[in-house]
């Protein structure tokens, strides 16, 4: 049974969509939860095979952003944090009459890196690949630990996020594949250079995965742009600066209002 996880809280005028990253689920926004949920009409979503969005296979970039967008309602903001990213990208590009506002966190449109554009090397993806077979669990939690390295609360704020995985059974194996496969294939640049809606990019200074040399980049790549970089803040931005983090949001809300 294919049955898209998702769940609606707030009473806002404003509809918030919010796209978890690879390996988790959309408990990972609990920390933050209540205050959005004061401002907007929350839609949280397990994406296709994590969490609770069971009996789904790997699929590409633009399969999964179909199947979140047939819940979603007719006009949002649609936020995605790291792989959320590229599925809130490319909503905002095949559907952009669905979308008030694109807002990116700790994402890149090009997560590999390739010639001049930093990013992962594309052997370190491959060799998260190779490993999600041999111990998948212990895989995904070195790549959690990899995304609050850095921070002050670097210790509490991974234990949080391991903690959002072993909550819910975890994902299969072809599924954490596949979206790694998307981080080490996708390349969106060029065409959200040509996106008109408000787009905000928000970073973390420290961020290992997203590297901060990115943002002067698409500054120039994408001018009608925005983009935040929160100083103390490493791959997870929401965990561990929250009221930086929900001020933007809420800054943004109001110009919808």
């Amino acid at each position: 049974m294919k049955n898209l996880w998702w769940r609606t809280v707030g009473t806002g005028n404003c509809h918030l969509v919010l796209l978890h990253g690879w390996g988790l689920n959309a408990e990972v926004w609990h920390c933050i939860q209540a205050e959005l949920a004061s401002h907007f009409t929350l839609h949280l979503v397990d994406l296709p095979g994590f969490g609770r969005s069971r009996g789904f296979d790997a699929m590409p970039l633009d399969e999964m952003a179909q199947r979140v967008l047939e819940y979603a309602p007719q006009k949002a903001i649609w936020l995605g944090w790291s792989l959320g990213g590229l599925v809130a990208s490319q909503v905002a590009l095949t559907y952009p009459e669905r979308v008030q506002a694109l807002v990116t966190v700790a994402s890149s449109p090009c997560f590999s890196a390739r010639d001049e554009w930093p990013g992962i090397k594309p052997e370190v993806l491959a060799g998260f690949q190779q490993q999600l077979s041999d111990d998948f669990q212990r895989t995904v939690e070195r790549f959690l630990a990899l995304q609050t390295l850095g921070t002050e609360t670097a210790r509490q704020d991974a234990r949080m996020l391991k903690n959002t995985v072993l909550s819910l059974p975890m994902p299969e194996v072809d599924v954490l594949n596949g979206g790694l496969e998307i981080l080490k294939t996708v390349d969106l640049r060029e065409p959200l250079a040509a996106l008109a809606m408000p787009h905000l990019r928000i970073y973390g200074y420290l961020d290992g995965l997203v590297p901060r040399k990115i943002v002067p980049l698409l500054d120039d790549l994408w001018p009608q742009s925005e983009s935040l970089v929160i100083a103390k803040a490493a791959h997870a931005p929401f965990i561990s600066h929250p009221t930086e983090f929900c001020a933007a949001l809420t800054a943004l809300s109001e110009r919808f209002a």
